[in-house]
């Protein structure tokens, strides 16, 4: 989006530099006001990309089709996370599909990060483990499809951190 907004300003913005510089290095005669209706033009277009976006945006903030997923779900099964020393102690690590899950994750030493990886690869989510919190950090997820799912701490803890990894095995339900 960014480069949506950036490249015609960078266009237009190149085009009048090399036109000033080179073809016409002479003070501009034309009159501001005839610029006035263009500038906010643009400014207005940008607004509307930018509220668009972000109004669009809402549904993939993780925090929202996570209070959504709380909100819908007859039963949410917890899953504590304890994070320490280049570990996970997850105290359920077999999931069936369609459980609503709601991680609490808790830090016990330093800054960790919980990062749930698809079986294919993609981030599902990450939560940030900070140590000393009263309630632990938590996020509704629902399981869709089965597989082994990679827990990785992505916030570097500690000459290990690379080791930090666990797995969530979510089965096909029996129904």
């Amino acid at each position: 989006m960014v480069l949506f907004l950036l490249l015609p300003f960078a266009s237009v913005f190149l085009y009048i530099v090399f036109k000033k510089s080179l073809i016409d290095p002479t003070p501009s005669s034309a009159p501001r006001s005839k610029y006035v209706r263009l500038e906010y033009m643009w400014i207005g277009f940008v607004a509307f990309v930018f509220i668009t976006v972000n109004v669009v945006g809402i549904d993939f903030m993780h925090t929202v089709s996570s209070a959504r997923a709380e909100s819908t779900a007859t039963e949410i099964l917890d899953v504590n996370v304890e994070a320490e020393s280049w570990a996970f102690d997850i105290s359920q690590n077999d999931i069936k599909v369609g459980q609503t899950v709601r991680f609490n994750g808790k830090s016990l030493d330093t800054m960790h990060g919980f990062a749930l990886y698809h079986p294919n690869g993609k981030v599902l989510f990450t939560m940030m483990l900070m140590p000393g919190m009263a309630d632990p950090t938590s996020l509704v997820h629902t399981f869709t499809e089965p597989g082994t799912y990679i827990v990785r701490c992505l916030e570097y803890c500690g000459a290990n951190h690379h080791e930090m990894v666990d797995e969530i095995i979510v089965t096909a339900s029996s129904s």
